[in-house]
């Protein structure tokens, strides 16, 4: 086989859920990448060393990325051959996401500098982690394709939008669907959309 697709899972994923796309997916061989640093910093090895050993063994390497594996991967294989990417619910604006949080909490940025981490509904917000993001700004010029959830409560169709204006990404857009795509309705739609973009 001369295909390959790196799977990168979101938070609280794992590579196990290459399984289920590895059907849909006939034309690639499909590997999953372990992440178990949740931190971009910690992530990029990770994916890095899954991509290029991939591609040491394929002529092709696309990438499919889930949520916030898809930010990860955009750092990670910024300048690497990637072929194609396939993006479902992804985060693609970090800084957009990590204020928006912080709006909604009612945290200022001069609040999170000086306590330097705030834990709002179970997830740490950490100037730190800002810092970095706004210091490694996501450089991306592969082709492509997204699936995007009507509902999606944690991406907004602006930033989708926006970064579809700036990178000439494809867009699919399921109506009714929620960031995490677990129903079986919601997995039929994805399921589809895989299989159409990957043929």
């Amino acid at each position: 086989m001369t295909k390959a697709l790196l799977y990168v899972h979101g938070m609280g994923g794992s590579a196990a859920e290459t399984e289920q796309f590895a059907s849909l997916c006939p034309n690639y061989e499909v590997i999953g990448a372990e992440i178990a640093d949740f931190t971009p910093w910690g992530a990029r090895e990770p994916i890095r060393s899954a991509f290029r050993s991939l591609h040491r063994q394929h002529h092709s390497v696309s990438l499919l990325a889930n949520s916030i594996g898809a930010y990860f991967s955009m750092l990670a294989l910024s300048g690497e051959p990637v072929e194609k990417a396939f993006f479902i619910s992804p985060v693609v604006d970090m800084e957009g996401l990590i204020l928006n949080m912080m709006a909604s909490a009612g945290i200022t940025e001069n609040e999170l500098r000086v306590q330097k981490e705030i834990t709002v509904s179970g997830t740490a917000l950490s100037w730190d982690y800002l810092s970095w993001v706004r210091a490694h700004p996501v450089r991306w010029d592969i082709p492509t394709q997204i699936l995007y959830a009507e509902n999606d409560a944690l991406i907004p169709r602006s930033t989708i939008d926006a970064f579809i204006a700036a990178h000439g990404a494809g867009l699919t857009v399921m109506p009714g669907g929620e960031h995490w795509f677990h129903t079986i309705e919601q997995l039929d739609f994805l399921s589809g959309w895989l299989a159409r973009v990957t043929s």
